[in-house]
């Protein structure tokens, strides 16, 4: 996690004089796409059921009223357009999950105990999985989107 920190500070250190030259307009503009492709990748990254570093997800545990194992992917629907939005203005570029499919996200990044579904009482410790997070192809696409828009 600090090497990542430490690529996203020199991607901060590469960027800031260039966007800095740019009129607030133009930065939301770029904010904008950046945050788009972000998006998108995201979403791929959940679809294929992998964390920021490549590893692929813990897969979930067997539950035991179900014989054998249940057969969609996690996460369907919360890397839907619908769920998982992007938005960019002049200073930041955001990619965040709707209200609704927040808590869900949450529980599942950091790793949380909660409930089973709505009116459950058995509260369940779920693994670990980055919904979430910069991988290196992801600070790679933002440099070319930077060096692009500059050059257009």
């Amino acid at each position: 996690m600090e090497s990542h920190l430490s690529n996203l500070n020199q991607l901060n250190s590469f960027a800031d004089g260039l966007i800095a030259q740019l009129q607030p307009a133009q930065r939301t503009q770029l904010a904008r796409a950046i945050a788009r492709k972000l998006r998108a990748s995201q979403a791929k990254r959940i679809a294929e059921q992998q964390n920021p570093d490549g590893s692929r997800y813990t897969p979930r545990k067997r539950q035991d009223r179900h014989k054998g194992r249940v057969r969609r992917r996690m996460f369907n629907k919360i890397k839907q357009r619908k769920h998982l939005k992007a938005k960019g203005k002049a200073d930041v570029a955001t990619v965040y999950f709707t209200p609704s499919a927040s808590r869900i996200a949450r529980v599942h990044q950091e790793g949380l105990r909660d409930r089973v579904t709505k009116q459950s009482q058995i509260r369940v410790k779920y693994e670990e999985r980055l919904l979430l997070g910069f991988s290196d192809q992801d600070q790679e696409m933002i440099q070319d989107t930077i060096l692009e828009f500059l050059s257009a």
